[in-house]
């Protein structure tokens, strides 16, 4: 079992940045890949980023359009999502995703959920 607990989120306004967090515990937690997938309301999931179990190898989503930057600490067992230049299209809830399927978690489906967490663009 993988717990995700996240942190971060909330309103932004137009040039603002955002962090988002993932902290991940479990017995194995380093085996699995993890990243963030969103889901705005009424619409379907989308991939944002994923980043390997080494934390060497990264993967964005066509969302990310390269404003975001992922990061992971295993010495910690977290996981950072930074997003700039947010535009309103960004809002949505972002969850946290573990998964040993590297495929999965680009495919915005996952073994392990985070709770989400709200992104709200206040212009």
């Amino acid at each position: 079992q993988v717990q995700l607990t996240q942190s971060g989120g909330g309103s932004v306004q137009s040039g603002e940045s955002m962090r988002l967090t993932c902290t991940a515990a479990g017995a194995t937690v380093n085996d699995y890949h993890m990243g963030w997938i969103r889901q705005a309301e009424g619409e379907e999931r989308e991939f944002v980023a994923a980043i390997d179990w080494t934390g060497f190898v990264r993967r964005y989503g066509t969302v990310a359009d390269g404003r975001f930057l992922i990061f992971r600490d295993n010495t910690k067992n977290t996981m950072d999502l930074w997003m700039y230049n947010l535009t309103p299209e960004d809002t949505a809830t972002y969850y946290c995703a573990a998964a040993k399927d590297w495929k999965e978690l680009q495919e915005s489906r996952a073994e392990y959920w985070g709770r989400g967490t709200q992104v709200t663009f206040s212009p």
